[in-house]
């Protein structure tokens, strides 16, 4: 487990940017409340075989007394980098960028399954979706009652979904 160099944490905030957008800060300098000392430090990002987690310090410090090939994982494992050295975020990040999100969309209850087996949102589908959404911006995806069930891109923007008919897709899963 290491530290992220500099290509991976750039590679690593881009990702998260394009779905929390100015609330990344909040991400980064979160203050963990974890661990038996005084403030327990703060979160970092760490990376172990080719995935990346989310971890307070304190954690770090602790799992210094297992060996590399025996930790499995350590945190929350935010996104992984492939063979080809781009990073995918991964399903277990949901609860960090629903709760830091800054574009999202609520689904009504009759597309939420068809949305979770991997199909695109339409517009009959869509309960609510926040202003300012252009096309291409990573969107966080809520069931009508605040349950986050996945994240993906917007496939058209915000302003123009009124005018538009109700079988054009409004949202692309990632995961």
């Amino acid at each position: 487990m290491r530290p992220l160099d500099e290509k991976e944490t750039t590679a690593v905030f881009e990702k998260l940017f394009k779905f929390t957008g100015p609330n990344l800060k909040h991400i980064v300098e979160r203050p963990a409340t974890e661990g038996p000392e005084d403030g327990g430090g703060r979160y970092c990002f760490r990376l172990h075989k080719n995935r990346v987690f989310y971890v307070s310090e304190s954690l770090v410090r602790r799992a210094t007394n297992i060996s590399r090939d025996r930790l499995a994982s350590i945190g929350t494992c935010i996104g992984k980098f492939t063979k080809g050295g781009s990073f995918r975020l991964t399903v277990q990040s949901l609860d960090l960028l629903a709760a830091h999100a800054r574009h999202k969309v609520w689904l009504k209850p009759t597309s939420e399954q068809s949305f979770l087996f991997g199909n695109p949102v339409l517009k009959g589908g869509l309960g609510r979706i926040t202003e300012n959404t252009k096309a291409g911006d990573g969107v966080v995806v809520f069931s009508m009652s605040d349950l986050p069930l996945g994240f993906g891109s917007c496939c058209k923007v915000s302003a123009g979904l009124q005018e538009s008919r109700s079988e054009i897709y409004c949202c692309q899963s990632s995961v």
